[in-house]
């Protein structure tokens, strides 16, 4: 558990470790379909907000 001085951050509020969020901003690691919930949830947003599909 944080200690009470300690700031949530993203990665807290969805439940997973700060490195599993820097692999993720690096595409270094692949999200499951329950971390892109959670996620989607913490930033108060859809999962379709997040991500689109762009025609070129």
């Amino acid at each position: 558990m944080p200690t009470p001085s300690r700031r949530f951050g993203p990665a807290d509020l969805a439940g997973v470790r700060r490195e599993t969020i820097s692999h993720l901003e690096k595409g270094k690691y692949n999200l499951s379909l329950r971390l892109v919930f959670d996620i989607a949830k913490v930033f108060h947003t859809t999962v379709d907000e997040m991500f689109s599909v762009t025609e070129e």
